[in-house]
């Protein structure tokens, strides 16, 4: 046992290993990075930037994009890094460091969405007590609880996943530290682990989809109850974009933690994990941006406004 922990490093094996995929990978992934950092950077910037866009709404979004913006950056650049010829290690506190950050903003993501549903909920169900009760305080509040709960979650899992003795091998299968790979790689995986993994995840899971549904079910029910079909093509545009992020984020999460290590197949873990970590922080801000008039329309005058200060007509 004193020497299964002396590992000093990890091998990140990636997604493929085959040379023609790689260089295509790479360009692939560096555009989706660079998507994902120019559109949650830039919808910062846009809110920040527009008085108009200084609502509860408009808050939870670019506390979103924030937290978009971390999630892919504590993933992609490794990931790129793996699909060139060089070094694919990873030293153990770096990849502790990597699934501490990675749960950290996976929980944070997780809350915002079921703090974004209530929000939601607030102004398709009660409109006329929307001001008063979505207060800067009510959602500077839940922003915090959902970064509390991000370290107390990233804290446990970390320290339940490093707390075993890794043996024999240090290849891990997979293109970042994520749970369920170190799990396979550890031969000293207890139920107890598996147990701590799973009411964690659930309970983090559920516990946000619980109000989600809730916050949902209370619209369906005020949409039912609207006469006006301008206002329910409104509530339902308005809830469209967040139901689909919330089905892709909450469903591979689903698929990759709540079932045991040994049902887990590497190459579909690998798939799954690109669209929660990669492909879901580059879609969040164009499906709530580019479906959104107001955020349209400030982009529109910021454009307007960098384009005559410099002389240029369209």
């Amino acid at each position: 046992m004193e020497n299964c922990s002396e590992v000093k490093e990890f091998i990140l094996v990636g997604l493929t290993d085959t040379p023609e995929l790689q260089v295509p990978l790479f360009i692939i992934f560096t555009i989706i990075y660079l998507i994902t950092v120019v559109g949650n950077l830039g919808l910062i910037t846009l809110i920040l930037g527009d008085s108009h866009l200084h609502t509860p709404m408009y808050f939870f979004l670019s506390n979103l994009s924030l937290v978009d913006f971390g999630y892919s950056s504590t993933i992609t650049p490794k990931v790129m890094t793996g699909l060139l010829p060089g070094d694919k290690t990873i030293s153990y506190s770096g990849c502790a460091t990597q699934m501490y950050f990675f749960v950290y903003f996976a929980t944070i993501e997780s809350y915002l969405l079921a703090a974004m549903a209530y929000d939601r909920q607030v102004a398709v169900c009660k409109p006329l007590h929307y001001t008063t009760t979505m207060t800067s305080s009510v959602c500077t509040g839940l922003s915090i609880s959902s970064h509390i709960c991000g370290f107390i979650f990233s804290s446990i899992h970390t320290g339940n996943t490093f707390s075993l003795h890794f043996c024999n091998s240090n290849t891990i299968h997979h293109f970042f530290c994520d749970i369920p790979a170190l799990l396979v790689l550890s031969h000293s995986v207890s139920y107890i682990h598996e147990v701590v993994i799973f009411f964690a995840v659930g309970f983090n899971v559920f516990f946000a989809l619980f109000f989600i549904l809730k916050s949902y079910f209370f619209i369906f029910i005020a949409i039912l109850r609207m006469r006006s079909a301008e206002g329910c093509q409104k509530a339902f545009s308005t809830c469209a974009s967040h139901l689909t992020a919330v089905s892709i984020f909450y469903g591979t999460v689903i698929f990759m933690y709540l079932q045991p290590s040994s049902r887990h197949s590497l190459d579909i873990d690998k798939m799954a994990s690109v669209f929660y970590t990669m492909v879901i922080p580059m879609l969040n801000p164009l499906v709530y941006s580019l479906r959104n008039k107001e955020v349209s329309s400030a982009l529109r005058k910021i454009i307007d406004k960098t384009t005559s200060s410099l002389g240029i007509s369209f």
